[in-house]
């Protein structure tokens, strides 16, 4: 797989995690920080690495699934792998500018 291909694909699969949500904060998991980290190998394969808001979050156990099942979804990738992890813990650092507008926590 080229790189500009990898791009393409990174792209898409940001534009899939900005549908997601934690249904108790009206954001999408990318904008706030839930995404630590997104590797595509050459055969498509799509590993990415996410946390949650807290280890107590009521969709722990649905989430990351979900996540895993919309990437898998998107045309061109051949699987889907997602890990949580709880380090480093998240905070509201890690949130973009425009989920902390949105949230209003500037």
């Amino acid at each position: 797989m080229e790189i500009a291909d990898k791009i393409t694909l990174e792209m898409k699969v940001i534009d899939v995690l900005k549908s997601c949500f934690d249904p108790e904060i009206p954001t999408n998991i990318y904008d706030l920080g839930l995404i630590y980290e997104i590797n595509i190998d050459d055969e498509a394969n799509v590993f990415t690495i996410m946390t949650l808001t807290s280890p107590s979050c009521p969709v722990a156990g649905t989430l990351p699934p979900e996540v895993q099942e919309k990437i898998r979804n998107i045309p061109g990738v051949s699987s889907s792998n997602v890990e949580l992890t709880w380090q480093p813990p998240w905070s509201k650092d890690l949130m973009s500018d425009s989920a902390r507008l949105e949230l209003d926590m500037f």
